[in-house]
């Protein structure tokens, strides 16, 4: 305290890390929980990074396979009742569902940031032979932590509501 007046901590910037552009994280999303996964997917992509996802097809649905079969067939009746193309759109490939839920994740709508998230990330059924060369990444957080009979896969979810592969 000098002259009657307090001196403020000097606050430091925080150090930017340094964000790879040239190579996509690569994240095998095998046995993972779609929630959770995309949630880490969808911080990711905020921060810079590009994503992509290999073996959609093997992401699982928390519950029990006839009740999220049930929820997404009264999901997909929801459409416009003057003209069905004005009403939402409703993805059967596993790879455009997660894709659908990571943008539900991030500020699409309101920031250009959320946009510009969104177009760096990429989801793949299957794993392409350009990325197979890379580390693949899993999250441990997101994995699942019982036995998969309490699980439905995206793969298996789309054959019922017509995914044709």
């Amino acid at each position: 305290m000098a002259n009657g007046r307090i001196n403020k901590p000097v606050r430091m910037a925080k150090q930017e890390t340094v964000v790879r552009t040239d190579r996509p994280i690569v994240v095998d999303t095998t046995d993972h929980i779609a929630g959770r996964l995309s949630s880490h997917v969808a911080k990711l992509l905020l921060k810079g990074n590009r994503v992509s996802l290999v073996n959609c097809e093997k992401i699982m649905i928390s519950g029990t396979r006839d009740n999220t079969i049930r929820e997404y067939k009264a999901f997909l009746e929801i459409n416009s009742i003057i003209h069905p193309k004005h009403g939402p759109v409703h993805y059967r490939r596993p790879d455009t569902m997660i894709t659908k839920m990571i943008r539900g994740m991030l500020p699409f709508d309101r920031k250009p940031s959320g946009k510009e998230a969104h177009k760096r990330l990429r989801a793949y059924i299957g794993s392409p032979k350009e990325l197979k060369s890379l580390e693949k990444v899993q999250f441990e957080k997101a994995k699942i932590k019982k036995s998969s009979s309490n699980y439905t896969t995206m793969g298996e979810l789309g054959r019922v509501i017509g995914w044709t592969e």
